[in-house]
């Protein structure tokens, strides 16, 4: 049975946490830790109990939508940073937003087609060539590139340190 808002029954009512949590599909431990992280903001009853803006929906749908496209919480928190928390953000707001994601949504589709194409390629290959496999990182000489797999995202091996 669904629930019905905490505060009267008008589109202006405040939500509990429970009833964010319903409507979202998310668990209100999830929802907590999104306040946590500073996503969404809630106000306080008497009681201390928490209550959101029914705009907060909006938000968590929009965190669930970064998350599926691969975009980290943190950085959706930098997003979100001139997004106002107690009403819903503009038209203008949203298309930056929309902007900024669109540009990491394409780097990330570029990287997972590279991965794909090199994946088409390792895959029962037996080439015998370590030097050339792009997934061989003989005494973990990538480290000196950065964190990941290096080779993977496009660093060449040959620019490793003490490759032969």
């Amino acid at each position: 049975m669904p629930s019905t808002p905490a505060s009267g029954a008008g589109p202006a009512a405040l939500l509990s946490v429970g009833e964010i949590a319903a409507r979202s599909g998310l668990a209100t431990s999830a929802v907590r830790y999104y306040e946590e992280l500073g996503l969404i903001a809630s106000t306080r009853t008497a009681g201390g109990q928490r209550r959101y803006h029914r705009s907060t929906l909006r938000r968590v749908a929009t965190v669930q939508a970064g998350r599926r496209a691969g975009i980290p919480l943190v950085q959706i928190r930098a997003d979100f940073a001139d997004l106002p928390v107690d009403k819903a953000p503009t038209r203008r707001q949203w298309e930056r937003l929309a902007r900024r994601w669109k540009g990491v949504i394409a780097e990330r589709i570029r990287q997972l087609e590279q991965l794909e194409s090199t994946l088409d390629g390792c895959i029962g290959c037996g080439c015998l060539s370590l030097r050339r496999c792009p997934i061989y990182n003989k005494d973990d000489r990538a480290a000196a590139l950065g964190p990941g797999a290096r080779w993977l995202l496009g660093d060449d091996p040959s620019a490793s340190a003490g490759s032969s």
